[in-house]
């Protein structure tokens, strides 16, 4: 691998990064956040998911809001559905289409908030998780990418990373959205 594949990560990354602070997405993140810490001043807790890399932001989303971000503070009660003996066994009963529904089945509440992570917006067991979600009267917050896929219609707030070949990219754009978010809710709450 040379220099300039290497480099060429950084410049295509810098290239969407700028695409996404002008497509006005930003205001979107501001939504999001208020949404959440109106969830959260009721009493009420966020759950986020995604598959791979997602569930990787999903897990970090939620450490850091019942963790600690940047200042030390009460925790803020925030959970990703990420437990491997959970999701073994219900995709081993139920199928894996169904892990993030059947959580949100049994621990969501009405006001509660999903925060559902798809670089595609086309994953079944998130689309699964949102119908879920609406029937238990739960608002949604959607990070996807592409074309935002079926997911971002059924959001109530849809963050959308610019299209890009690779989800890497989306990647890169959602963690920075995520972090904005949880610095957004830390300052609020």
């Amino acid at each position: 691998m040379s220099i300039s594949r290497i480099e060429n990560h950084f410049l295509e990354a810098e290239k969407i990064l700028k695409e996404f602070i002008l497509s006005g997405e930003i205001k979107n993140i501001e939504t999001a956040g208020k949404l959440m810490v109106s969830s959260l001043k009721k009493g009420s807790k966020i759950i986020s998911c995604g598959n791979g890399g997602s569930m990787s932001d999903a897990i970090h989303f939620a450490e850091e809001l019942s963790g600690k971000y940047r200042e030390n503070r009460k925790a803020i009660p925030a959970m990703a559905i990420s437990d491997p003996g959970y999701l073994s066994c219900v995709s081993n009963d139920f199928g894996y289409a169904q892990v993030f529904s059947r959580f949100i089945e049994g621990i969501g509440n009405t006001n509660d908030i999903l925060l559902a992570i798809s670089t595609s917006g086309n994953s079944e067991n998130i689309l699964k998780a949102i119908d879920t979600a609406r029937e238990k009267g739960m608002k949604v917050v959607g990070l996807t990418g592409k074309n935002g896929g079926k997911m971002g219609k059924l959001c109530d707030v849809e963050i959308r990373a610019p299209y890009s070949q690779y989800a890497d990219r989306a990647q890169e754009i959602h963690i920075k959205i995520i972090h904005s978010m949880i610095d957004y809710i830390e300052t609020n709450f």
